[in-house]
């Protein structure tokens, strides 16, 4: 294949979504290669190629709009996430860094009864268990069509937390979260 066609490639598969490095390695070879004229490329249209060595993935992000300059257009849509969808990334990547603070390597692997144990924390109490264990499965496989987790080949009920998560859910949007968490249990304690 020629530089031309693999750095085609590659251009091609970050436009299609975030690349792995362990699932795309032609693609990540590129990337190692060839990565200046892919960002060169993506940067004409105002996009920056964000590539992390350590995790293994590289994705497209719009630049932030500079303040007196005219806005581009958006390659890279933003997508607006239901309420249970952000709180499951918000507690996934919860449980990723309390893996990683324990000494885990590899990859966090969790059932699909745990991460509906995590969910039903937040669930308003209800008599009919059914429909939350429903509630939350839909949860679980909006999570996985947006990429952050993903299905263990044939293990129905296992679920590989991505690290592409770390990207998205930033170290800030934690503790701005525990924050409200303990914000909502004093109004709650003051409600009784």
């Amino acid at each position: 294949m020629s530089d031309t066609h693999a750095k085609a490639s590659a251009v091609i598969r970050l436009m299609q979504g975030v690349v792995y490095r362990e699932s795309d390695e032609n693609t990540w070879l590129t990337l190692e290669r060839a990565g200046a004229g892919v960002r060169d490329h993506f940067a004409a249209i105002g996009v920056d190629v964000v590539v992390d060595e350590d995790e293994g993935y590289a994705f497209l992000r719009s630049r932030p709009e500079i303040e007196g300059e005219e806005a581009l257009p958006r390659l890279v849509r933003r997508r607006s996430l239901t309420y249970p969808v952000s709180l499951l990334l918000v507690l996934l990547r919860k449980r990723l860094v309390e893996f990683e603070t324990m000494g885990g390597e590899g990859r966090l692997v969790l059932s699909t009864e745990q991460i509906v144990e995590m969910l039903r924390v937040f669930q308003a109490e209800s008599s009919n268990d059914a429909r939350l264990v429903d509630s939350a499965e839909t949860t679980i496989k909006k999570a996985a069509d947006l990429g952050f987790l993903r299905q263990l080949r044939g293990e129905r009920d296992q679920w590989e937390v991505r690290r592409i998560l770390k990207a998205y859910v930033d170290a800030e949007t934690l503790n701005d979260f525990a924050g409200k968490l303990r914000e909502y249990a004093g109004q709650a304690s003051n409600d009784d």
